[in-house]
């Protein structure tokens, strides 16, 4: 196989998979969008080989990124934990802001009759306090862990819902 035509297969296999949904694209799919583009069967073995060495070299690739994007988040997390103690931040029923989604709706963790709860919450300010309303939810550590886990299925859900509506 020539270097050129290497090259142009590279080129619109790895420009292919940047644009298409890791979910549910195939290497079958690939190499017969990639055909029609070029207009060159790609079926062919050699082909087949190449543009199958192509796509496991990009999934390498963003497994790897994903990896140090990761380890960096990481890093900078520890960063922060290392930064906040002495900045800790506690509403006026002295229970831990862990951060503010908006003005009006914060994470705390707080202990209430001997439990940890983590709670999401809207609060209101009354002679100049913040204080928490009945509006929000407590989970405990248990259901904080269960809907951690279950993170990524959301998110996943979310962006499939997304790309329905687009």
């Amino acid at each position: 196989m020539e270097a050129e035509i290497e090259e142009r297969i590279q080129k619109t296999v790895r420009e292919i998979l940047r644009n298409s949904n890791m979910d549910d694209v195939t290497e079958y799919k690939i190499r017969k969008q990639a055909s029609e583009e070029l207009h060159l069967d790609l079926s062919k073995p050699p082909y087949k080989a190449f543009v199958r060495h192509v796509v496991q070299t990009f999934l390498e690739e963003q497994q790897r990124q994903q990896q140090e994007d990761q380890d960096q988040q990481e890093g900078e997390e520890e960063d922060e934990e290392e930064q906040r103690p002495s900045d800790r931040d506690y509403d006026d029923e002295g229970n831990l802001i862990i951060c503010k989604l908006s003005e009006k709706r914060k994470v705390t963790i707080q202990d209430f009759r001997g439990r940890t709860l983590v709670s999401i919450r809207e609060y209101f300010r009354k002679d100049g306090k913040d204080l928490p309303t009945a509006k929000g939810i407590s989970l405990t550590e248990e259901q904080w862990s269960t809907f951690k886990q279950n993170v990524p299925a959301i998110e996943k859900a979310i962006r499939k819902m997304e790309s329905r509506i687009m």
